[in-house]
Formats: structure tokens, sequence, C-alpha cells
């Protein structure tokens, strides 16, 4: 019976270790606030703390608790518990917007109307129960310092030509999520096969040249500012546009031939505790002064951010941009037998390099 007794424990053990886990967790707000919200999301503390504060800091303020997840592990343990009805966050934010229309889709969220939600465009706002509340970029991003202005990649076409070459300079030296780890990276890169004519001929180049596939925005553009990789390709404008503020050499492009437009996801769980405090923060978010704040934290691009030492767009944004829409076909990439498939396509000429650990986003 001991020895029984010790597998068991040793088996619930590696059950408890197994079991999803923010990657940060912070707090704002008065200490003896008589209200408190939990909110969890993908986007890094550090990019979302001034609108906390700045919702905090209110007369009458909430305290909020933050809790940075990847988007995997949050999907999963956002459907765990509206499954099982036990205690859930106030709020989830996730750039992975097809996991959050799925879990709107599977009865996990509740809806939330008011003037703020109403003012947003249809593609942003999904039965009054998924709301965009970001427009960021994906893009190509380089350090200035180690590209020359005429190897500077406009394009997909641009991206190929680089690669092509046998003795390219940039073989093993562009990075780009893994799709299998990163919610984010498998959204873009379905997206990518649906918008693009150039997407077989991409996916082989990066295949034939090494390209890397590894874990988050930030840790991308790390490599891209230390020289490890010479090009990113497909990451967030808002962690870009962060480094360039304390590094001039981190330039973000907005691919000519189409820009992939994301609006973060936000839903408020069915079992909330505070859902009245979570459409508040929504509302809030989408007010003007929420936008002002989002906007500074770069997790807002317009077309008068553009500027030549940070972020170069395309010549027509109007018709280069490609929303992606909070709609129900962003349901087609989850379907289980087209994710194999299409994850197979992928690692058959892009074999995983990543160290395989879920990351932010």
């Amino acid at each position: 019976m001991k020895v029984i007794g010790q597998v068991c424990a040793v088996l619930l053990a590696g059950a408890a270790a197994a079991q999803p886990a923010p990657e940060a967790v912070t707090s704002y707000g008065p200490e003896d606030a008589a209200r408190r919200l939990l909110v969890r999301g993908t986007t890094d503390i550090a990019r979302f703390e001034n609108v906390l504060r700045l919702f905090t800091s209110r007369p009458d303020s909430p305290r909020i608790d933050y809790e940075q997840w990847g988007s995997n592990d949050l999907f999963d343990v956002t459907l765990a518990e509206c499954r099982s009805g036990g205690r859930a966050a106030d709020m989830v934010i996730s750039s992975a917007v097809d996991l959050q229309i799925k879990l709107a889709n599977d009865g996990c969220a509740r809806a939330h109307r008011s003037t703020a939600t109403a003012s947003l465009p249809q593609v942003a706002n999904w039965r009054d129960e998924v709301f965009g509340i970001t427009r960021e970029l994906a893009v190509i991003v380089y350090n200035r310092r180690l590209i020359s202005a005429a190897e500077v990649p406009r394009s997909r076409f641009d991206l190929i030509d680089l690669l092509r070459p046998e003795d390219s300079r940039f073989r093993g030296r562009i990075a780009t999520y893994d799709i299998e780890a990163s919610g984010l990276g498998y959204l873009f890169a379905f997206a990518d096969a649906q918008q693009a004519t150039t997407f077989g001929s991409l996916i082989e180049a990066f295949g034939r040249s090494g390209v890397v596939a590894t874990c988050c925005s930030a840790e991308i553009i790390d490599g891209v500012a230390d020289g490890t990789y010479l090009i990113a390709y497909n990451v967030l404008a808002s962690y870009a546009l962060a480094r360039a503020e304390e590094n001039p050499d981190i330039v973000a492009v907005a691919p000519d031939d189409y820009t992939l437009v994301l609006s973060r996801a936000a839903l408020i769980p069915r079992h909330a505790a505070a859902p009245e405090l979570a459409g508040a923060f929504l509302d809030y978010m989408l007010s003007q002064a929420g936008r002002a704040a989002l906007r500074s934290a770069h997790l807002i691009v317009t077309t008068d951010d553009a500027a030549p030492d940070t972020l170069i767009l395309p010549e027509t944004p109007e018709t280069s941009f490609r929303p992606i829409a909070l709609t129900p076909s962003l349901l087609v990439g989850l379907d289980q037998h087209k994710r194999r498939e299409f994850v197979a396509l992928w690692r058959s000429t892009f074999p995983r390099q990543g160290d395989g650990e879920a990351p932010p986003e």
C-alpha cells in the first residue's frame, strides 16, 4: 500500500505540474479596493500596464490582477473553466483571435452591450461577445545596422528573392513564430495560406534556407537587435515599435503585397465573477482615453504613425491592409483535420527548430 501511495503521489504531482500556469502576474490599483477584477491576457505586461494603471487610477477604481499567459495555455484554461463551471477570469484578452471566436462559439462568453461596443466596426464585434480592442500590423523587422537599404524586403516576393541564392547570407538568420507552440503564429501562417499566392514558394524558401521557428515576439526581436537574426517575419509591430524607442536600429516594415491587421480580442467568460466590472473595463479600453493609452503602447497603429525611423508602411495602405475579421470564418483553420494537414505541410518544408515552449505571442 505504501508503494501504491507513493506512485499515486508521483502521478498527482506530475498532473499538477502539467497544469497551465501564467507566465507573470501583477496587480494595479488600491490594495484596499472594494472591487477586484481578474484579467488574463497574452499581451506582455510591459505593453499593457499603462492601460491598467490609468483605469485603476480613477476615483473609486477597482484593483486589477493581470495574468500574462501564452495563447494556447490561455485558451486551454479558459475552456476548462467554462466546462467545469468553476472560478473563471473576469476578462480574457488574446492575440489568437481565432481561439477567442471558438470559445464564444462553444458558449464560453457572456454578451456585453454598450454605446462603446455599438460603435465598433462589424469586423471587430462578433455577437456582442468578442471585441477587437487593438489595431496591430504583422510586419517584417530588421536591424538597419546589419542590412543595407537595398536589401530591405518590402514584400514577400523580396523575402523569397533574398533566400533564393545558395550562398545567401540570410540562411539560418531569419526567424518567425513556431506555429505549433504559438496560437498567434498559427493564425498568421494560416491567414498567409489563404491570402497569398506566394505561400507555397515562401515556406519552401523557409525550409530550404533554415529559417528558425521559435518563441515569442519579444525574444525574436531581441534576436534581431543583437544580430542573431537579420530578419523577423510576421511578428507584431507593437513589440518592434516599442523596441525601436530604445534601439533606433530596429525598423518594422508593413509588406507592400499585403499586411495582416490584427485586433486583439477581448471576451468576458460565461462564469466571470464580476462581469459588470469587466464590461466597464472593456468600455474604458474603447473610450477616447483608453484608445490613447493603447496607442501610446503601440497597440493601435494608424497610417499617421509611419516614420522613416520606425515604421515603413505600404504606398497604398488602404488596399494593402487586410484586417483579420472577427467572424466564424476563423474557425476554418481550427478544424482538426485542416489543422493537422496544415501543420504537416508546414513541417514537411520547415522542420521544427525551436525549443517547443509555448510563447506569450
